[in-house]
């Protein structure tokens, strides 16, 4: 889906983000959080940090909320792609098949759907041609929840 208006979808709790519900973003209804860096959907990259804002719908932003570029394509059937803004808000843990940003060995960083399973935790993406990603329990930490998604947002000055 291309839009060159600048558009989100918000996060319904236990729904997936459908591509047919894109809302367009009110200029007036804007406040600026913190745009942190980049996620990858693809493999894992290292963690760093970026010192930058971003502008959000008010009914995004929950406490605790910060924002994230998106880098890869491991999310395309979320409707998350190369490219957009995600909206996360800090969780600790996630419930099976949640959308999470988690934190890889204490230095890389990636997006993916969480799944706790017997033998420890599978990263799933959310594209067949990615594998997931498995690993053991101690080996991720959960840093937030996707709570929206950005396409083309308008730019903090």
């Amino acid at each position: 889906m291309t839009n060159a208006a600048p558009s989100y979808l918000q996060r319904q709790p236990n729904l997936p983000l459908i591509d047919g519900n894109w809302e367009p973003i009110d200029a007036t209804d804007l406040v600026e959080i913190p745009l942190l860096g980049q996620v990858a959907a693809g493999l894992p990259m290292e963690a760093c940090l970026d010192n930058a804002t971003v502008h959000v719908p008010a009914k995004l932003v929950r406490r605790n909320t910060y924002a994230l570029r998106v880098r890869g394509d491991s999310m395309i059937d979320s409707n998350i792609f190369d490219g957009d803004v995600i909206i996360i808000e800090r969780y600790e843990s996630a419930e099976n098949g949640e959308t999470a940003v988690v934190l890889i060995n204490n230095h890389e960083v990636t997006l993916k759907k969480l799944f706790i399973e017997k033998s420890g935790v599978r990263l799933q993406p959310a594209n067949d041609s990615m594998p997931p990603i498995y690993l053991k329990n101690e080996d991720v930490q959960v840093l937030g929840l996707v709570m929206g998604v950005m396409r083309n947002p308008p730019q903090a000055a």
